[in-house]
């Protein structure tokens, strides 16, 4: 039910003929063919910028040891209740 026929796509590519024409449907998939590789060649460039600028920076340092912080003693309690005589 969600998917699509195999009429549905001739529908589709009968508008779209229709719509634009039989002459500039080559010149269209001609032209995002181009936008295509040139995204491509893009991302690729990018990504081993990524890559070569992680091999550049210098090892991180470990991080410097924090210093020793005693501990705040306990806050006073208030004193405990007697106990009850349950004895009666």
């Amino acid at each position: 039910m969600g998917s699509l026929q195999p009429w549905h796509w001739a529908v589709i590519i009968i508008a779209v003929v229709l719509l634009f024409g039989s002459k500039r449907l080559p010149d269209a998939a001609r032209s995002l063919g181009k936008s295509m590789r040139i995204i491509k060649a893009e991302t690729k460039g990018l990504a081993e910028d990524g890559n070569a600028a992680q091999a550049q920076q210098p090892p991180a340092a470990p991080p410097a040891a924090a210093p020793y912080v005693q501990p705040a003693p306990p806050a006073a309690q208030p004193p405990a209740a007697p106990p009850r005589d349950t004895s009666i």
